[in-house]
């Protein structure tokens, strides 16, 4: 329950990950590449970005993209990312109703994923299993949906 309850608490921003206010750090930023692996061709991924335990924890994300899947993989960037530590979670909007699907004991029914692949016991992966560092440059986070 606690994971459909954090997911669904999503504010779709179509904002991108705060990046460094002055040129000078321009070349201090990364890009940050998120690919998504393992998905049916249809709905919509709903992601959300968090840069701290305590926001990754009461649902407060830093940024939200809602993604259209049309194929088995999706990808989408996010450009002049300040470095540091974030983690991502998402849930694949398989029948596109804006809602993590449930069976009746509060289970999810539709796949649902962690940056790093990571897993939780009976409940969302942790903090610590799914953060991982944004250098300057290029950054990758594959993560496969379908692996549930």
């Amino acid at each position: 329950m606690f994971l459909r309850t954090a997911l669904l608490a999503f504010a779709f921003a179509t904002a991108a990950i705060p990046a460094a206010t002055s040129d000078a750090w321009a070349d201090e930023t990364g890009d940050v590449t998120i690919q998504l692996t393992g998905l049916a061709p249809q709905g919509q991924v709903m992601l959300q970005v968090f840069n701290s335990e305590a926001g990754y924890g009461n649902g407060r994300a830093l940024t939200a993209r809602q993604i259209p899947v049309t194929s088995d993989t999706a990808t989408v960037a996010f450009e002049g990312v300040v470095p540091g530590q974030y983690a991502i979670r998402l849930f694949h909007d398989v029948n596109g109703n804006g809602e993590l699907d449930t069976n009746p004991f509060g289970i999810p029914i539709e796949p649902f994923a962690f940056s790093n692949n990571a897993r939780g016991r009976f409940g969302p992966a942790g903090w610590a299993d799914a953060v991982f560092t944004v250098n300057a440059g290029e950054n990758v986070q594959t993560i496969n949906v379908g692996g549930q």
